[in-house]
């Protein structure tokens, strides 16, 4: 290199440490300007501090002088200092705060290199190299790691929990949970911890049901199909079902209710079907089986399950209309996403009320069909009670009353089914609703199969105005007491509480606490002064503070940060606000979303995934939302398809307020989430004692990053998550439901995944496991979801261990 060279080599090292001056000054702006906003509403002083450090590092460096590495240097040491004072060793906490002063770190160190005498750079990028080494050590170890950190030891076979359902889980999965008692397991021992690592595709089928240009950002298939004899039962966003060869995947028959794009409500789905065998029916018998399902339009269907042909003898031609004696339906306000469930002869149907949309919408009431007939035996509405049939003639089922949209489960022996309900037509105003919609709101209503009476109820949240319905199906379970095992259920919700109830009666078995919860909000005199806790176990984590606020770097940090002190929180239930923002921590999507629980019933373990991520909200006045054109679903001004994420501008006409939610709590421009990580995890819990057995975060970032473009990093960071397990009695957890596409094999005993496989699109579906000639299948619905952000699929995948021979 010639002298010339060198000299030209010089000046651009100086002017490349120049700008990295530049650089740390203008960051250091940003910090500073932004620390003394934080400091003045009562946040961290430290931005303030850094940005103060960085603009005169930034200085130095652009004199190209040493001292402004030394200040760079200086400061973070100090950051590294705070950092562990404030979040420790934990690795997802100090991301913000020092992965991006550890690059600027690391370029600090190469100007350093450049401005020191040539005979001791050697030293320079010794130091600069171990940096480096250093911190790239670090992550592999720190977010790399797949598993909980320790297991407790898992409990061998001790119970011998009794059945309530007329099918029983085995060769076949009879039911969308498994069976009726939504238990989610499998005696299926062929795949197991030692050879699940060897399943492969055995086939895959495709629906053909993708959105068309109309339905586009609303499908989310959300199915589990059903297994019985030889025949898998399959059902499409758009209610179309599918009948195939379990072994291989052929299509055997296909029903398509044609409903319109117009139908779809905030999601198309359709979670599953259900299957009835008649009674004594005669050899030949059409229909002696049938498959009966809701639709996005309202329809109750039955046909053959051998042929797909209608069945003849339920209601009108096949189907019957449940928006009978419900008044005007706007398309989209009423739906059946979820399966039925049958408890002696009677097919129990609920439905969804689209969210936050007016006051005026279509009741929630419950329906009791006859399973070969077709005709309504009785109705259950909040506000109007049991009743015999529909309302009487002239008159239509109170408006607005709260819905059940999601499963139930049912115990065959006692007569019962277990509703989960949601809230009123509008979730988060709650003026309106009257005595009898509010004892039952966000509670569990066990109602007897033959009448409809209720005969219990059991409630989760008092004047729910955060959306917290319970959109987990119950699940029954017998549960060990001194006096032997009593039949009992165990009952998910949003806000990540797990109960435990006597099935029979409603009675908590274990410990329920009412705790005084925050006051005050638009509607102080409506506010319960306390809420149900559950003493068995609990999802949910310690509530918010600032140094839990999250980013990519210290800026975004910060900005979370600030939002945080401007906002209204004073822990779980702070009451709705419109002055400001208000966290709800757990948001709408759970704790525990409609993917329920999985339940070993030999073990006695219950294996819960879970979301851990806060809404930001704020309750928009009715002239400001006007102005803005909110409008209903079925307007002229608005209510289109798909959009944002649900109530992201919903317009609850009829109330004072529309709602604004930030689900997730996003920040505008990175897309990046608010909270620190993991937004979900996965636990195994004893079923005796309700201790923790292993937890873990559930799905890793390969999808996600800022902006919306995916960092294709296998660190577990725990990702929001739809849809439930499956758990066998070999000990396999099966699971899909992260945002990472992929399918899971996870031990029962350790936590530790066995096995994954990448998905042809999301994972938002619960899998089912079956046997049919000797060989054991595991299928999951690929179909994605539009409010996950996961591909969407048109493809149902089958895998199974290597043909033998």
């Amino acid at each position: 290199m010639t002298l010339g060279d060198n000299g030209r080599a010089e000046t651009a090292t100086k002017w490349a440490v120049r700008a990295l001056g530049a650089v740390l000054a203008l960051i250091g702006l940003v910090l500073a300007g932004g620390g003394a906003w934080l400091a003045a509403v009562g946040g961290s002083p430290y931005y303030l501090l850094a940005g103060a450090a960085l603009i005169g590092s930034g200085v130095l460096l652009w004199r190209l002088s040493l001292l402004g590495a030394a200040v760079y240097a200086l400061t973070f040491l100090a950051t590294v200092v705070w950092a562990l004072w404030e979040v420790g060793l934990d690795g997802w906490g100090l991301i913000p705060r020092l992965f991006g002063p550890a690059v600027l770190m690391a370029l600090v160190l190469w100007a350093a290199a450049g401005l020191v005498a040539p005979a001791r750079r050697a030293i320079a990028w010794l130091i600069l190299g171990g940096f480096v080494v250093t911190a790239l050590a670090f992550s592999v170890g720190v977010y790399a790691v797949d598993g909980p950190k320790r297991a407790a030891p898992l409990p061998g076979p001790r119970f011998a929990m009794s059945e309530p359902s007329l099918h029983a889980a085995g060769a076949d999965w009879p039911a969308y949970g498994g069976t009726y008692s939504a238990r989610r397991y499998s005696p299926l021992s062929q795949i197991t911890p030692s050879n699940v690592g060897r399943l492969e595709r055995a086939w895959v089928f495709h629906t053909n049901d993708l959105p068309s240009a109309q339905a586009k950002g609303t499908y989310g298939a959300e199915n589990t199909p059903l297994k019985v004899g030889d025949t898998l039962y399959v059902c499409t966003p758009k209610s179309i079902v599918y009948a195939l060869d379990a072994a291989t995947g052929r299509q055997r028959w296909r029903h398509d209710p044609k409903v319109p794009d117009e139908w779809i409500p905030y999601t198309a789905a359709c979670r599953g079907v259900a299957y009835y065998a008649v009674p004594a029916a005669a050899a030949g018998q059409a229909c002696a089986t049938r498959i009966i399902w809701g639709t996005l339009d309202g329809r109750v269907i039955a046909v053959d399950a051998e042929t797909g042909a209608p069945c003849a003898d339920f209601g009108q031609g096949g189907e019957v209309d449940a928006k009978a004696g419900m008044g005007p339906v706007t398309p989209g306000l009423f739906s059946i996403n979820s399966p039925p469930t049958i408890v002696r002869g009677t097919v129990v149907v609920g439905h969804q009320v689209l969210d936050g949309q007016k006051l005026d919408a279509p009741s929630g009431a419950i329906l009791g069909y006859d399973a070969v007939t077709g005709a309504l035996k009785w109705s259950w509405d909040p506000q109007a009670g049991t009743l015999p049939g529909l309302p009487p003639a002239g008159r239509i089922f109170p408006r607005g009353t709260p819905n059940s949209w999601t499963s139930a489960s049912g115990d065959e022996a006692l007569g019962l089914v277990y509703v989960p309900m949601g809230n009123a037509a509008v979730d988060y105003w709650s003026s309106k609703r009257t005595p009898q919609e509010n004892a039952v709101s966000s509670a569990l209503v066990a109602l007897d199969a033959g009448t409809g009476e209720v005969a219990w109820v059991f409630q989760t949240a008092h004047k729910d105005v955060w959306d917290y319905d319970l959109g987990s199906q119950a699940t029954l379970a017998d549960y060990p007491t001194p006096g032997g095992l009593v039949p009992a259920l165990i009952l998910p919700s949003k806000q990540g509480e797990l109960y435990v109830l006597d099935r029979r009666t409603g009675r908590p078995l274990t410990k329920v606490e009412e705790r005084p919860v925050p006051q005050g909000g638009v509607e102080p005199s409506q506010r319960s002064s306390t809420q149900p806790y559950s003493g068995f176990h609990s999802l949910a984590k310690p509530r918010l503070t600032e140094a839990d606020m999250w980013g990519m770097s210290p800026i975004d940090q910060m900005a979370c940060r600030i939002q945080y002190r401007l906002a209204e929180y004073r822990g779980p239930y702070t009451p709705p606000t419109t002055r400001r923002r208000w966290i709800e921590y757990p948001g709408y999507n759970g704790g525990s979303d409609w993917g329920g629980v999985a339940v070993d019933p030999v073990r006695g373990v219950i294996v819960a995934n879970y979301n851990d991520m806060p809404n930001y909200n704020r309750l928009i006045p009715r002239e400001v939302a006007d102005r803005k054109g909110w409008a209903p679903r079925g307007d002229a001004r608005g209510g289109s398809l798909g959009g944002g994420a649900e109530g992201a501008g919903d317009p609850q006409i009829g109330a004072p307020y529309a709602i604004q939610v930030n689900a997730g709590w996003r920040l505008p421009f990175t897309g990046l989430l608010c909270k620190e990580p993991p937004y979900g995890g996965i636990r195994a819990i004893d079923l005796a004692t309700g201790r923790t057995l292993w937890d873990r975060p559930f799905g890793t970032a390969r999808r996600n990053g800022p902006f919306g473009i995916p960092s294709h990093l296998p660190f577990h960071i725990g990702t929001p998550n739809n849809g439930g397990a499956v758990v066998t009695a070999s000990g396999v957890i099966f699971i899909s439901a992260a945002t990472d596409d992929l399918i899971r094999a996870i031990d029962l005993k350790t936590g530790k995944t066995l096995w994954k496989a990448k998905l042809p699109g999301g994972g938002q579906a619960t899998p089912m496991t079956y046997e049919i000639g000797g060989r054991q299948y595991l299928v999951i619905m690929a179909g994605g979801h539009h409010f996950m952000e996961t591909p969407v699929s048109d493809a149902l995948v089958a895998y199974a261990l290597p043909a033998k021979g």
